[in-house]
Order: structure tokens, then sequence, then C-alpha cells
């Protein structure tokens, strides 16, 4: 199967076309004809069946004024809704059209195609960046003339502040989990497939995107005989070291692991392509600064900031939004900041922004439950001057559902939001068409805390009990949706 970009984004998907609201009648804006004491919440929260704290707010766009709300003074953790806040604080910061660039120096004088010297691979904090595009990185240096380095071949990663993961509570073999650095590749995971051969597995890890899969060795795997835990994890130094056991594989397949080397894991898929060229480099090796006389030889670069964007509030990918929302803040102050420290100057960003709000930001993916934003806040955000205009039209397209789960064609485009999913939390926010044709903003918050943490202690992706809560507050939120948008 072919991987593109956007299959690794989040798996395939259909692309959706975004409504906007040019083509929405122009109606009042007077509040909806129902009083608060008869609030429509009220009933579909009562009886949805999910435990912990839920709270919903409704409002006018143009105005901020309250049509609708139950529970909006709550602080609960935005899970990915997070990632709304950082689109615009990036876009804001860095510009619509800021693309990342990822580079080729060379250090040293270049004489009839050889470079006497070292070489070196940069990056300049790029998340998306992919195999195929290394690839044609290294097309591009043969073509600039390249054909033999007689020096050592390094890579540097030190645009942005690098971190071991976003969230240390997280399990270690989650691929939605990653390294952040300023040399990344394929959102910082490795490929791993299995495949029963006789009695025992053969296991193979690459760095696959849409046309290769260059086997890699900076990540490496054991297949061992235990019931528990499914993965275990050991940094080697140069090379991270996976064991899974043999009772949870089954007779073939594949998952992502995350790289926790991603700068020499991008370096040794560089050196395969460039070898592919006749350039032999030797294994890559971290440096801690670009020399000063160094040259730049080649580059590529990021797609624009704008369309960055809208693929992460597609796909949800975490490490879009900690390289964008550090990014942001490294180019304000000239200076790499940590991750808490980035997100609290994002949170005091919000809320002079939204005039006042006070929110909490572990990050800027909203992969920490530590953040907290009311569904209040979050609307005033929403509703703030100038933000629909830019959040509106690259949020995510959401069919509002019937009670069979089918989508309905009535309202089709209706819902442009950003959806925020962890165990025992579910979150939407964004803008919705309303039955009477009024632009408005919404927010739907849903958590349980308390077996959250209980959850946590299995020690399991999904802890028991988290898929029907989360299915049962997706049914909220639709049933929500289905009188937010049809008035039934």
């Amino acid at each position: 199967m072919r991987l593109t970009r956007r299959a690794m984004l989040m798996g395939a998907a259909s692309s959706c076309a975004t409504a906007t609201w040019a083509d929405a009648p122009m109606t009042s804006r007077r509040p909806l004809a129902r009083p608060f004491s008869d609030n429509i919440l009220v009933p579909l929260i009562a009886t949805s069946g999910l435990s912990g704290d839920v709270g919903a707010v409704l409002a006018d766009v143009q105005t901020g004024e309250i049509i609708e709300s139950y529970g909006a003074e709550m602080l609960q953790p935005p899970a990915s809704v997070a990632k709304a806040v950082t689109a615009l604080y990036a876009l804001e910061h860095l510009g619509p059209d800021y693309q990342f660039e990822t580079a080729i120096f060379a250090n040293g004088s270049i004489n009839d195609g050889v470079l006497d010297g070292d070489l070196i691979l940069s990056g300049g904090g790029d998340p998306n960046l992919v195999t195929d595009q290394l690839a044609d990185l290294a097309q591009r240096l043969r073509a600039a003339g390249i054909t033999q380095v007689t020096g050592a071949f390094y890579v540097w990663d030190d645009a942005l502040t690098n971190l071991d993961e976003i969230d240390d509570s997280q399990l270690d073999h989650l691929g939605y989990n990653p390294t952040i650095t300023g040399l990344n590749l394929n959102f910082n995971r490795v490929h791993f497939e299995w495949k029963r051969e006789g009695g025992d597995y053969a296991t193979f890890m690459d760095a696959r995107s849409d046309n290769y899969r260059p086997a890699v060795t900076t990540s490496r795997i054991r297949v061992t005989d235990r019931d528990d835990p499914v993965f275990t994890y050991n940094d080697l130094g140069q090379a991270d070291q996976w064991t899974v056991a043999r009772s949870a594989l089954n007779n073939a397949g594949s998952r992502w692991l995350p790289v926790r080397h991603p700068a020499l894991y991008a370096g040794e898929v560089f050196t395969t392509f460039a070898r592919s060229h006749g350039i032999r480099l030797s294994a890559p090796k971290e440096i801690g600064a670009i020399p000063a006389d160094a040259t730049q030889v080649v580059a590529i670069q990021s797609e624009p900031l704008t369309e960055m964007m809208r693929a992460m509030l597609r796909y949800s990918t975490n490490i879009t939004a900690e390289a964008a929302g550090l990014t942001a803040t490294t180019m304000q102050t000239g200076q790499k900041w940590g991750l808490r420290a980035s997100s609290a100057r994002m949170a005091r960003w919000a809320g002079r922004r939204a005039d006042g709000i006070a929110p909490v930001f572990a990050d800027h993916s909203g992969l920490g439950d530590a953040a907290r934003v009311t569904p209040a806040d979050m609307a005033q955000f929403l509703t703030a001057p100038d933000v629909a205009e830019t959040l509106h039209p690259i949020m995510k397209d959401i069919p509002v559902r019937d009670r069979n789960g089918d989508a309905l064609a009535s309202v089709a485009g209706a819902v442009q939001a950003k959806t925020g999913t962890l165990n025992f939390v579910s979150n939407l926010a964004g803008y919705l068409r309303a039955h009477d044709g009024r632009k408005l903003a919404f927010v739907i918050f849903a958590s349980d805390m308390v077996a959250r943490e209980i959850g946590k202690l299995e020690g399991s992706e999904q802890p028991s009990g988290a898929r029907s809560w989360n299915r049962a507050a997706h049914r909220l939120q639709h049933r929500i949706l289905r009188y937010w948008t049809t008035g039934v």
C-alpha cells in the first residue's frame, strides 16, 4: 500500500470540502427564541449516561453573546482542541506563508565535485518532513555537483529545544507522543512490521513513506517470550532498542513506533539516498552548531504554514503542533524555549487575544492532561475579533449524525471544528451554521478525570471503560449538534 504524506498524518482519509459562511443567508443577530430555563442542554446531558463533567457553550460569532450554556465555567483538559489555539498562535507570529527549511551545508572546499571537508544535514524544525523529501534532497545534492565527501557527515537538530517526548506520563511506545527536535522525520516514527516465518517472526524496521521504505538500524526490535508489557524500550545512546511480547503478535501486522534519536534516524535515511547517487557518506554524527564559514549547498522547504495548520487540525498531529508552537515562540523572542515555558507564553497571548481569558496549557498539542480551559473561555477565544476569519476556513468538516450514526445530508457542511480525544476526555469546538442560518461558535467539553487516573494505573493504551465512555461522549456531541443545526 502506498503511504502518502497525508496517509502518514492519520491514515488514508478522503478530503472533505469545508463550507464557508459566504453561502449562508444573512439573518438577525437576535438570540434564539427560547429562555435559559428551557435550556435543551440540561436533558441532553442528564440522559447521556456520561460520568464526570460536561460543559457546553453556544455563542454568536459576531457579538460574542452566549446563547446557550451548561457547565461553562468548569475547568477541563482541552485535549487536541488546544491545537486550534496553537494554529492561530503560529499563523499570527510566523505568518501564513512561513515555510520550514531543511538544508545541506558544506564545511570545506569543493573542487571537481569533491567536498574536501564535512557535510551537514541541517533541520529547521519542519515537523512534516518525510522520507521522500530526503530522497529529493539527496538528488539535489548530486545535481549541485557533489560526488564525494572526504570528511564526516553531521546532523544538526538544534533549531528547537530537544524534547525526549511531549508528555512523560504516556506509555513509551505510543507513536503520537514523539520526540521533538529541529530535525524530524516521518513525524518521528519508525515503521515496525512483523511476519510469522515457521515457528518464529521476521521483523522489519524502516522509514517508509510514499515511494520508499529504506531499512534503518537506528531503531531495533527483538521479539521476546513474555505476556506483559507488550513493549519495552532501552536507549542505546545512538539507537533505540525495543522489545515486543511474542504473545501480542498475530501472524502478520505492523504499527508505528516513536523514534527517540530522530536526527540520527534522518541522517541514516539520507545516507541511503546519497549512496544511491554515488555519494558515500560516513555514519551520521550529531553536531552542536553549524560552523560560521559553512556554505549552504541545497535546501527544501515545507508547505506554507496555512496548509500545514490545515492538515494539523484535520489529522491532529501532535508533533506539528509542538514544532509550530515552539518555532513561533522562538521567532518572537530570538531564543529557544522549553515546552512548558513556550505553552505558558501562548496561554498569556491567548488571554490578551481574547480579552482576559485564563487558559493553562501544558504543551501546544493538548496531549498532556494537566492543561485546563473552561468552555466559556474557549468560546470567548473562538469569538474574539478576526479569529473566526482565520480558523474557520482551515478547520475540519464535521458531519452531523442521526441517531443511527449516519451523516445528515440536510446539514452537510454546517459544522467545522477541532476534535480533542484522550482516554475519558472527549471535546469538540469550532463553528456551525444554525438552523436559522446564523453563524455561531460552540464548545462541547466532557471529561472524567477520576476514571482517567484509574485507567493510567492499568498501563494500557486503552484502559477498561475508556472505549464505551468515549463512544457515549461522541453520541452526546452529535445529539447537541443535531439540535443546534436542525432545531430538533
